[in-house]
Parts: C-alpha cells; sequence; structure tokens
C-alpha cells in the first residue's frame, strides 16, 4: 500500500505523515528533507543556488545522516528548498531516490509536494493537506521563534505566499493537488482533529480501491 501525503507548508502534513506511517505500519520518507538537505548542503559548500548543474551534483551525492533536523528547520533550509526544488536537475537526482522508497514490497507513505502527481501516482490513498497562509505563517513563526528567532509574523506570512507561489508555478513537477486526492484542511481542526479525519479520508481512499 502507497499513501501520498502532499500539501503546503506549515498545513501540518508532517505531523499526519508520521502519525499516518504509525497507525498504518509504513515506513515513512519527508521528502521535503531531500531538498532542505540539498539546499543547506549547496550553500555550504558554496554553490549558488541558481547553479543548476552545481546542485544537481550535491543532490546526487547527498547523505541525509550528515544532517541534524535542526539545520534541515531553519528559515534559510525552507527558503533554499524551495530554490533548488524548482531545478529540473535537482528533482531528477532525487526521483529515483524517492521512488524507489515508494515501491519497497512493504509499501510505504510519503509526503512532499508532487508525491500523488509524480513520484507516485498509482498511490492507494491520496491526500491533500492545507491551511489558511496566516493560520499556517503563525504556526511556522511560532516554530522560528522558538528557535531563537526574532522574525516577525508579518514576514513569515509573506514568505510562505511566496513559497507557494513559487512552488506552485515551477515547470517541473509544480506543487499541486492531484485531481483523486482528498483534501484536509488543519485551518481550524486540533492535531488530533486532523489525524482522525485523515485516517478516514484514507479509509474512504481504500473503500474506493477496494483494498483493506
Amino acid at each position: 500500500m502507497i499513501i501520498a501525503i502532499d500539501g503546503t507548508t506549515a498545513s501540518g502534513k508532517g505531523t499526519i505523515a508520521k502519525r499516518l506511517s504509525a497507525h498504518y505500519g509504513l515506513p515513512h520518507m519527508d521528502t521535503g528533507r531531500l531538498y532542505r538537505a540539498t539546499g543547506v548542503a549547496a550553500l555550504h559548500a558554496g554553490v549558488a543556488l541558481d547553479d543548476a548543474e552545481g546542485v544537481a551534483k550535491v543532490a546526487r551525492s547527498l547523505d541525509l545522516a550528515d544532517f541534524n533536523e535542526a539545520d534541515l528547520r531553519t528559515a534559510e533550509a525552507g527558503r533554499a528548498a524551495s530554490v533548488v526544488a524548482a531545478i529540473p536537475e535537482v528533482r531528477q537526482a532525487l526521483f529515483e531516490l524517492q521512488r524507489a522508497f515508494a515501491t519497497q514490497p512493504i509499501g510505504a507513505l510519503l509526503d512532499g509536494r508532487d508525491i500523488g502527481t509524480v513520484i507516485a501516482p498509482e498511490a492507494d490513498a491520496k491526500l491533500w493537506v492545507d491551511a489558511r497562509v496566516e493560520v499556517r505563517g503563525e504556526r511556522r513563526w511560532k516554530e522560528l521563534c522558538g528557535q531563537g528567532s526574532d522574525i516577525s509574523l508579518e514576514t513569515v506570512i509573506e514568505q510562505l505566499r511566496t513559497r507557494d507561489q513559487r512552488d506552485q508555478s515551477r515547470k517541473d513537477a509544480p506543487a499541486a493537488m492531484a485531481a483523486d486526492a482528498i483534501l484536509i484542511d488543519t485551518s481550524d481542526l486540533t492535531i488530533e482533529a486532523a489525524v482522525e479525519k485523515a485516517i478516514a479520508a484514507v479509509k474512504a481512499a481504500l473503500a474506493r480501491g477496494n483494498r483493506a
């Protein structure tokens, strides 16, 4: 069984993905970590983020063990991820890694922005997790403040709008809700309520496909 969870930044998709992974006993890949790690590694190596071949070379030699979660959760890492994710050569470099994970015999759950449309269009269940940008901005702002950042809420919201526009307008694998995905709007939901709604959506999708 393959479960694809796509959505916007700070929508709660990562939390939902982790909970569903545990619920269904499926290995989980946060594909956004691949792009954040690529962006961070490129910056550390002095490779310009608009150097397509240079960043693709970084992506091809990526080792996630070289990064800790704190390095990948900064605002800088998020911005870098959005930039490098728009480079076709980078997406191709990381495609096979994601595809191999998705198609392993024991099944898998992946979350990102193009899982249900590009990486695993045959997924048994597809979710699109989203929330109003103001809500997402406040969530991300609180997270960054917890890391010691003094960034303003207004700046965070504007950064999210910019990232949404970049992700959705890129030529290669734009972030988009698959036609057969189920929308989970977490704007006014608690974490528990959002997870329950997501599990119900997966059950409904599996029932449509006559899967247990």
